[in-house]
């Protein structure tokens, strides 16, 4: 069988570092590693419109916004196939098809669906297509028949929904559809990267993130500035904690020993920097400063590349109408087949034509 990657992002504005660890990261490590046929990255326009309905120019808008973002951390369209979810219509069908395979009592177990609706304050006026996204995201699955979909724990439960839902359509009609396997991140360090103020999510409406796209400069100020760091530590020669000091917490994320070799040779790694820290005689700003030139370094090719596929964006639109044209092919492939097991390929069905035509046959 197939080894299939599905993967992709809301379009909710420009992309941050916390992705850039959490997925982003890793899905090119997965797209260049050759251990997988085809990767397919999406960007769910459709469900970020299920919580920004009235405000659709916005969504639009983001589509741009993350396209530039993703090619510029080396997702390369020769390798996968970038694709916006609303071009390819066949995802809504299998939508369709799966609701009926799901409970209410279901949908309103799943822990994800209830972090999520809490966050956003819908209170009673929850769109459906939001609390459908778990059955949603299973079309988007297994349209491509995905093995692997790299996701974070937190939505380890949609995964499991998913996995629910082909074992029940295998069962009723046909083993058509493939159960996909989650893959999390390795690391605690890219679970979740927090924000620099110390919050436990990063996110725009907060304030606290640094943008994959953002200049050297705006990158330093918010570290040098307004990155939160242990405020026991007072003076250098304080004893200081790592636990919770968002320069440690990123520096667990980015940190590599070359890099002491670099920008801090009087350090073998970061857990000689870390112990150091701890009994005292270490300042933040010379921690910062290290942090910086890592962060710097990790975002000059990105920011540099970017900047080029600024310089030509229908070429960038050209790339998700191709890659959403050659999606809409698979999508269509898997609908196929789900019609045909669930017997409503109506018109494909010569036996059926057949036998109808037999029962109905005039006697003569």
């Amino acid at each position: 069988m197939s080894k299939i990657i599905l993967t992709g992002d809301r379009p909710t504005g420009r992309l941050h570092i916390g992705h850039y660890v959490g997925s982003l990261r890793r899905r090119v490590e997965l797209q260049n590693s050759g251990e997988y046929d085809k990767t397919f990255i999406m960007i769910a326009d459709a469900q970020a419109l299920t919580d920004n309905i009235e405000n659709p120019e916005k969504v639009r808008q983001n589509i741009i916004e993350v396209a530039l973002d993703y090619m510029s951390a080396g997702l390369d369209p020769a390798k996968s196939t970038l694709f916006i979810q609303s071009q390819v219509p066949e995802l809504t069908e299998l939508t369709f098809y799966y609701m009926d395979l799901v409970t209410v009592a279901r949908l309103e177990r799943n822990p994800t669906v209830k972090t999520e609706i809490g966050m956003r304050g819908f209170g009673a006026s929850i769109p459906v297509g939001f609390y459908t996204y778990p059955i949603s995201q299973a079309a988007d699955i297994t349209a491509f028949k995905a093995t692997t979909v790299p996701v974070g724990v937190d939505q380890l439960p949609m995964i499991e929904q998913t996995r629910e839902i082909v074992r029940k359509f295998n069962s009723v009609y046909a083993p058509v559809l493939v159960e996909p396997e989650a893959l999390v991140p390795e690391t605690e360090a890219a679970k979740r990267l927090p924000g620099i103020d110390g919050k436990e999510k990063m996110s725009k409406s907060l304030g606290n993130c640094i943008y994959l796209s953002e200049t050297a400069d705006e990158v330093k100020d918010k570290i040098m500035k307004k990155m939160f760091t242990d405020p026991t530590h007072l003076q250098v020669t304080d004893p200081g904690h790592v636990e919770g000091n968002m320069v440690f917490t990123y520096l667990d994320a980015f940190c590599k020993d070359e890099h002491f070799e670099r920008y801090l040779p009087e350090y073998a790694n970061l857990q000689e920097l870390k112990d150091h820290y701890t009994r005292g005689g270490l300042g933040d700003v010379k921690t910062k400063k290290f942090l910086n030139s890592i962060l710097q370094e990790t975002l000059d090719p990105i920011r540099a590349r970017r900047k080029e596929l600024e310089k030509d964006i229908p070429y960038v639109y050209e790339v998700l109408r191709k890659g959403s044209e050659a999606a809409r092919e698979v999508a269509a492939q898997t609908l196929s087949e789900v019609k045909s097991a669930m017997k409503i390929n109506y018109f494909e069905d010569a036996e059926l034509i057949r036998m109808q035509s037999e029962k109905y046959k005039p006697a003569e």
